[in-house]
């Protein structure tokens, strides 16, 4: 029996003992750090015994899911409550897209609030956040208000999350320098902020912005920005050297990663004329951000994400699983497919995202894991191919076929990017990496 076939066998029973799958994907974003599998298990073929020690790991993690979302929630101190799906979302806050004048006016009649308003002129969107009737649970607010307009989308404002882990110590809460302006940047990243300083970031021209206050310093962002446009001895990205327009959607907040926020960076985005945005972040299917999406496609963005690491029978994440954007699975240094790694029709390639070196803070490096870390290596051979369908089918081309033949849920079109991998044991103690 195959490693995949039991791990589905054991995801599916949990998905009936403990609810939705995707809430194991949360940790606190405090900092934007999530555990992966222990590294001991690595990617290598486990016998019987390490099957039941894998199968062990894997019901531990999906049984204290619960607990892990209900401590992010508790320690938000309010700032965050839970969806009756499980997902976090910011409190009393509900997004209403394209809310009409006369259903604006029912939803105040009814006591709902306005909060603020953003008009999104990149993407012709215009978003309202409202507050719910006093002491109205949340859920019921939502379920009224979509009676009230109903041609309008409404939904919670959702939460996203990092979807890979680092080993080195916590990123830095302290502030990011907005840097000079990456003009003509073809790539970006929605994530963090990134310590630009870093000497595999340093020879990039990056630009920072906030949009949960000002940009601060992330250990995610700043390891997924390397991955991306990095140079440093024999470490380099897949697109070395470009310029990287950042949007940071955490700000060091605890209702960071908010659908609103992610849906102002991708205007950003577009503004700024970026061909590739790279979104390493996993979250529930959303409407403001589903809108978001497709209307940077319209103009020209080609959005790559992770896949994310809830395992093979968990339900699709996103923004991966919306149509047309690229969705990556990871693999480890044997290029095997990572145990916890999502899978479906929304996997387009499979690139290397563990047993590898990435930036951490303070100039660092560190040992990363996850499909936060393949995604930005999708996304700058993307870039270098200009963006677009035909850099697509291009990549798709150059594949390595992998599983069954053709396109697969696993490896999707294949494994890209194998060759940017860069042994953790590379590194040594000065910090610098060389073979």
């Amino acid at each position: 029996m195959s490693l995949r076939t039991i791990l589905a066998g054991w995801t599916a029973l949990l998905i009936l003992a403990v609810g939705t799958p995707a809430a194991a994907q949360l940790r606190p974003l405090q900092p934007p750090q999530l555990p992966g599998l222990p590294s001991a298990l690595g990617d290598r073929l486990p016998g019987v015994a390490d099957m039941d020690a894998l199968a062990r790991q894997t019901v531990d993690r999906a049984l204290q899911a619960p607990s892990r979302l209900a401590d992010l929630v508790r320690r938000s101190d309010g700032a965050l409550q839970a969806d009756p799906q499980g997902w976090p979302v910011v409190a009393a806050q509900i997004v209403a897209v394209d809310l009409s004048d006369a259903a604006r006016a029912e939803a105040l009649r009814a006591g709902f609030t306005v909060i603020r308003e953003d008009r999104l002129e990149a993407l012709d969107l215009s978003v309202v956040v409202l507050a719910p009737p006093t002491r109205w649970p949340l859920a019921r607010a939502v379920a009224r208000l979509r009676t009230l307009a109903p041609d309008a989308d409404i939904s919670f404002n959702h939460i996203y999350s990092p979807a890979g882990s680092e080993t080195a110590a916590p990123g830095s809460t302290a502030p990011a320098s907005p840097g000079p302006q990456a003009s003509g940047a073809r790539l970006g990243l929605i994530d963090t902020g990134v310590e630009a300083t870093h000497p595999a970031l340093a020879g990039s021209r990056i630009s920072q912005r906030g949009f949960a206050g000002p940009p601060r310093l992330g250990a995610h962002g700043t390891a997924v920005a390397s991955l991306m446009v990095g140079r440093s001895g024999a470490f380099s990205g897949a697109d070395p050297g470009a310029g990287l327009l950042v949007a940071d959607i955490y700000g060091g907040q605890t209702a960071g990663g908010s659908s609103t926020g992610l849906a102002q960076a991708l205007a950003w985005m577009v503004e700024q004329r970026a061909q590739v945005v790279n979104v390493s972040l996993v979250g529930p299917r959303n409407g403001l951000v589903e809108r978001a999406v497709a209307r940077a496609q319209a103009r020209g963005v080609t959005i790559v994400a992770a896949a994310g690491n809830d395992g093979p029978a968990a339900a699709a994440l996103y923004p991966a699983a919306y149509d047309g954007v690229v969705g990556v699975g990871a693999v480890g240094g044997r290029n095997r497919i990572l145990p916890e790694t999502g899978r479906g029709p929304q996997v387009d390639f499979v690139a290397p995202g563990a047993d590898m070196a990435a930036a951490g803070p303070a100039g660092s490096w560190t040992r990363v894991r996850g499909s936060s870390f393949a995604a930005p290596l999708v996304a700058g051979l993307l870039a270098r191919r200009g963006g677009g369908p035909t850099a697509v089918e291009a990549l798709a081309r150059s594949a390595t076929d992998m599983g069954a033949p053709g396109r697969d849920p696993v490896y999707g079109h294949g494994l890209v990017g194998a060759d940017l991998r860069v042994a953790p044991g590379a590194v040594n103690a000065r910090g610098q990496l060389s073979r």
